[in-house]
């Protein structure tokens, strides 16, 4: 073992992010997103990834941290709230979940969505909501772990076709 103990490292600092943290989530996060497929490198949606400090003005940006470095984020969304695209009454939305390709498999993004449950739980709401694609296997392993399960009759599309689909965690 050579004093590697593994068990000794401690999971990621999760919290909300920090002003001089903006830049590097709004990397991230589209680097993330346009690196793994999900969208194109130049659009809207893209542009609005790329700004955390918009989003941060306008709902919650939790930040991960792991050895200092920032390695993964996500937006916590109230219903009505500028960055709410499915919250209804009672139920709390994350969107925006990216982990850095380094940082996989250290349970950063598990402990990112973790934290939304708990702000949830103790915001009085009912459920937590996300919407999702097709195409993100990892992160609907996450979900799927955590309960969350899919609400195909809330599904719903991009302006350009994009099929999208909502899971939901109730909590009581």
């Amino acid at each position: 073992m050579h004093g590697n103990n593994h068990a000794t490292v401690s999971g990621p600092q999760i919290r909300t992010a920090q002003p001089d943290e903006y830049d590097a989530i709004s990397a991230l996060t589209v680097d993330v997103y346009v690196g793994d497929g999900y969208v194109p490198a130049d659009n809207d949606y893209t542009r609005e990834l790329g700004d955390a400090a918009h989003r941060a003005a306008h709902a919650q940006v939790l930040v991960a941290l792991h050895e200092g470095q920032v390695v993964g984020s996500l937006t916590i969304a109230e219903p009505g709230s500028p960055y709410a695209e499915i919250a209804r009454p009672g139920e709390l939305e994350f969107r925006m979940l990216a982990v850095s390709k380094r940082a996989r498999g250290l349970g950063v993004g598990t402990a990112l969505v973790r934290t939304v449950i708990e702000e949830a739980k103790a915001g009085g709401y009912e459920a937590v909501a996300l919407t999702t694609m097709s195409t993100m296997v990892d992160a609907h392993r996450i979900y799927e772990r955590l309960g969350f399960v899919a609400v195909p009759e809330r599904n719903w599309s991009t302006d350009d076709g994009l099929p999208l689909f909502v899971m939901r965690l109730a909590l009581s």
